[in-house]
């Protein structure tokens, strides 16, 4: 089974930057679609950004403009560059499937706004 892991994340202030990288261990960026998801304290997981085989990328509302989603097949690498961080951003980030696999989910990466 290809596990997927999450780094990148941390401790920001309210404006920054953050870059989250998501390694699989096997070539799963070459046949699914894939997404980055967060989850907050006290609320669901939601998903944050998706990218297809094909290139295409949708985002959620609340990060259009600030986020960016690719994806590097060659290197089983997936990536959220994160700009203009806001503390509505903290919360733990995933990388699974979209849409997600049950069994695929990692430990996540913790990302922190906060001044």
């Amino acid at each position: 089974q290809v596990q997927l892991v999450e780094s990148g994340g941390g401790l920001v202030q309210p404006g920054g930057s953050l870059r989250l990288s998501c390694a699989a261990s096997g070539s799963i960026f070459s046949f699914y679609n894939m997404g980055w998801y967060r989850q907050a304290p006290g609320k669901l997981r939601e998903l944050v950004a998706h990218v297809t085989l094909g290139g295409s990328t949708n985002y959620a509302d609340s990060v259009k403009g600030r986020f960016t989603i690719s994806r590097d097949n060659a290197k089983n690498t997936m990536y959220l560059q994160m700009n203009s961080l806001k503390p509505e951003d903290t919360a733990v980030y995933y990388c699974n499937r979209y849409p997600p696999r049950a069994g695929s989910w990692g430990q996540g990466t913790q990302v922190t706004v906060s001044s």
